[in-house]
């Protein structure tokens, strides 16, 4: 077994609720592989950490973490041939509140945003904003800049795109999302990012953990799932079209322009997913 973790952690006694976050998954190779995994949860909530996610392999594999151009923990591994299991649990604490929501809050003109904020305007790999442009205008050029303007972006999506994990499909863009009408949580945000971006809002994708914590359990097996965040108002605001209501412990892993940017397992080299497993759970 091998154990990555940070070296300046610090345990975190804050009040509020403590999540169970983790998973385990195994992938087989056939010749000496590199993997590089995003899965640490994200430095933002990592003072949050009462355990460390410290990630744990089956049989050994020697490897380093590092931070990536958008903030990400990740993790580089070596493996030999064969089957690896990955194993990481971490305990966070939470605030056990909604998500925050600042209505209100108000749209910068392209002219004032932050040089390092603008990158989240262009399109990118998923997010092809310039196929969603006239339609994004047509769509909600009569809303008001701002927080009501995303969040009506938000509602459009959530009332038009049909949710379904039987419609995953890896390579499915924003504007293919908008024709097709349908998709998992990482389409409703690819699209949502998009028709932000083509509003001039600059736009973020987030992936993470997100428990049935204070709603109704659902009977599908636990999934990673993704969000995003919008710019307005000197700051990041969590939006997320797929629930399109506040929820309670939502954990943040890796965030960038999209979901080629925080690719939570890439592989050099031919590899089968074995198994795969997910949890989020309040445990006090």
């Amino acid at each position: 077994m091998s154990i990555i973790a940070s070296s300046n952690w610090v345990g975190q006694t804050d009040p509020g609720i403590l999540i169970k976050a983790g998973y385990e998954f195994s992938i087989e190779v056939f010749q000496p592989t590199t993997v590089v995994l995003l899965l640490g949860i994200h430095p933002s909530r990592e003072h949050l950490l009462m355990k460390y996610d410290a990630i744990e392999t089956y049989p050994e594999a020697p490897g380093d973490h590092f931070i990536d151009t958008y903030g990400n923990r990740c993790s580089r591994f070596r493996l030999e041939p064969g089957t690896t299991v990955f194993r990481s649990v971490g305990l966070v604490r939470d605030s056990g509140l909604p998500d925050f929501k600042q209505f209100g809050a108000r749209q910068h003109p392209v002219a004032e945003l932050p040089p390092d904020v603008l990158p989240f305007l262009y399109g990118s790999r998923y997010c092809d904003t310039d196929l969603l442009a006239n339609d994004a205008w047509n769509l909600f050029g009569w809303t008001t800049p701002g927080f009501s303007r995303v969040q009506t972006i938000c509602d459009w999506v959530n009332a038009n795109v049909q949710f379904g994990y039987q419609f995953a499909r890896n390579t499915r863009t924003a504007s293919e999302t908008f024709q097709e009408r349908r998709g998992v949580c990482r389409d409703f945000a690819h699209l949502s990012i998009a028709l932000c971006r083509a509003m001039n809002i600059p736009a973020r994708y987030v992936n993470g953990y997100l428990g049935d914590i204070a709603i109704e359990p659902n009977p599908s097996p636990m999934d990673f799932n993704a969000w995003f965040e919008a710019y307005l108002d000197g700051r990041w605001h969590l939006f997320d079209a797929r629930h399109n209501q506040p929820r309670v412990g939502r954990i943040p892993i890796a965030k960038g322009r999209d979901a080629a940017d925080v690719a939570m397992i890439t592989t050099f080299g031919p590899h089968i997913l074995k198994s795969f497993e997910v949890w989020t759970e309040q445990v006090a």
